[in-house]
């Protein structure tokens, strides 16, 4: 029986057409990625008519990157940026509120080795930005770090303040820990286990607002006429304009070599590698006991050890890069991620068989000439200048915690260009699936419940965790025909891969396989999966036999060549 609940859905499609039908918006936003996104709903809950192009799929570029938190940035405190703390701190808080179904509450625990290490060095590095790091932080400077950040969540917090334990009490709780430990050091941020799921929801939104909302994916901005900026189609290469009177440059680390193909050349960015792997540890996660430890390396380098979806997640590295080189995690940065792991779990062994996936990105940092990579801000800015007779913001900046700040920050400063006033405030608004979110155990078990009808109350429950509430619409879907647990896959339904791939804007495989489900991310492609994905995709895009077996190909060679994932190269396609 179809769901009665309804809520906007804003389908998500390769409407390329849509906007060569209207050529015309008062705001473009380039970039795809969080930012970019979030700057796209705002305005479209303005009313303001907005396009938003992306030259690859929605957030694959530094937004499919991240380490997975939504965090206040406790170490930010070290560099003196205390706007950004409290920003993130209060975002942190706001998303655990509007954004439930993904942003989580995260228990994370700080290993301590010594009580006094760092104090002397502490006020040098805070000074000058250029100091070496201290050689470790000891507990009364972190003590002091946690009182501060605690602080900031003074007024609305929803994550309860820190704690001190000293070595007994750490090793009952953590066995495998080190014993050299002094104390551990303990305090709640928040995950986001699927940070492109949640984008996808924002980006829903913005499109759900009307017809003032228009996006598409692969599309590339790659000039700038008389008549507009010259965007690309890259599935067909077709070219077209779209003359807006605002132009918002958001596409991250890339914000100069838009600027560049736009005529407008710019020296913004100086953004850094990080990379993380992802193991298949049993003794690993069963030692993080669902913590996330989070700590300082040998190098004063914070890295961090992070169960996540079944599996080990552990980074990162902050190392300089060439933007127009792709970044991959190297074999170097796998060993300096398996001598931290020594360094807090040392009888845990790690291999790089364990490895089921890696993936790095480039941080959309400020330029920093000579300031190390660690001191460099994580906070935005917006420098304004021209496009000829529109106006060009570029964003500096940026990261996934203050996504909805930032884009309330940016959408203000378009409306005031535009003339316009604010009149949808953001603060408040749930997103996606987080709209009316249950808030209790008995509560979820109630929803779940009034939802199994048909799949059975364990179906309805993997459904409502993937999608929160908007797993109404995938019930929707499946009740629509005759569905099937997939060949290959426990996770998923033949109908349910349908929807996606016919409402989420998948373009190609490796859209469906790395951002629109977590399948590469926990190791569990195979070739004979990826045969019946493309399958299914095939029946909902009408692709060919050639197509299909292009896709199989080129992902292939893609989670080889980027993630670290080698599958059995596949050699034909099922008919």
């Amino acid at each position: 029986m179809k769901s009665s609940e309804s809520m906007p859905t804003g389908d998500l499609r390769h409407e390329v057409a849509a906007l060569i039908e209207r050529p015309k918006a008062q705001v473009l936003v380039i970039g795809g990625g969080i930012n970019g996104i979030a700057t796209f709903r705002d305005l479209a809950l303005q009313g303001v008519d907005v396009v938003l192009v992306e030259r690859s799929d929605y957030c694959s570029g530094a937004s499919a990157a991240s380490s997975h938190m939504i965090h206040g940035g406790v170490r930010y405190l070290e560099n003196g940026e205390f706007r950004l703390v409290r920003e993130s701190v209060t975002e942190r808080n706001g998303l655990l509120r509007i954004a439930p179904h993904y942003v989580k509450p995260l228990q994370t625990t700080i290993p301590i080795y010594s009580t006094f290490s760092g104090i002397l060095s502490a006020p040098l590095r805070f000074l000058t930005h250029k100091s070496g790091a201290p050689k470790e932080r000891g507990a009364l400077l972190i003590k002091v770090g946690l009182v501060l950040y605690d602080s900031f969540s003074r007024d609305g917090g929803s994550v309860p303040r820190h704690t001190f334990v000293g070595r007994k009490k750490a090793l009952k709780a953590l066995p495998s820990l080190n014993p050299g430990v002094k104390y551990t050091a303990t305090y709640f941020d928040a995950s986001v286990h699927e940070p492109e799921r949640l984008a996808l929801d924002v980006l829903r939104d913005g499109l759900a607002a009307g017809d003032n909302a228009r996006s598409s994916n692969y599309v590339e901005a790659v000039g700038s006429t008389a008549e507009g900026v010259l965007l690309r189609d890259m599935t067909t290469g077709r070219e077209f304009t779209i003359d807006a009177d605002v132009v918002v440059n958001a596409s991250g680390p890339w914000t100069d070599l838009t600027n560049e193909a736009l005529g407008d050349e710019t020296a913004y960015m100086g953004g850094t590698k990080g990379s993380h792997i992802v193991l298949d540890n049993p003794a690993l996660l069963e030692a993080c006991a669902g913590r996330e430890m989070f700590f300082e390396h040998k190098d004063g380098r914070i890295v961090l050890i992070y169960p996540l979806n079944g599996k080990v997640m552990v980074g990162t590295t902050d190392l300089e890069a060439d933007i127009r080189e792709p970044a991959v995690c190297t074999d170097e940065e796998i060993d300096y991620f398996f001598d931290l792991v020594a360094n807090v779990f040392p009888s845990i062994p790690v291999s790089r068989d364990q490895i089921v996936y890696s993936f790095s990105g480039v941080r959309p940092l400020p330029r920093h000439d000579d300031m190390q990579p660690g001191f460099v801000s994580r906070d935005y800015r917006i420098v304004a200048g021209k496009l000829g007779r529109a106006d060009l913001l570029s964003l500096v900046g940026g990261k996934w915690t203050t996504f909805r700040a930032l884009a309330e920050h940016i959408s203000t400063d378009v409306l005031a260009l535009l003339g316009s006033k604010r009149t949808v405030d953001t603060k408040n608004l749930e997103i996606g699936g987080g709209r009316g979110y249950p808030r209790t155990d008995e509560a979820r078990d109630n929803w779940i419940t009034a939802h199994s009808g048909f799949v059975g109350k364990a179906r309805a429950a993997q459904l409502f965790d993937r999608y929160g509430t908007r797993a109404v619409e995938v019930l929707d879907a499946i009740d629509s025909g005759e569905d099937a647990p997939l060949r290959n896959s426990t996770e998923f339904s033949l109908l349910e891969v349908e929807h996606i791939v016919a409402t989420e804007s998948v373009v190609h495989m490796s859209d469906l396989l790395l951002r629109r489900t977590n399948l590469a991310f926990t190791g569990d492609i195979t070739v004979e999966l990826l045969e019946e994905l493309v399958e299914i995709a095939a029946g909902v895009l009408g692709w060919t036999q050639e197509r299909q077996a292009d896709e199989i190909r080129q992902t292939v060679a893609l989670l080889a060549d980027s993630h670290n994932v080698h599958i059995a190269h596949a050699v034909s396609v099922s008919n």
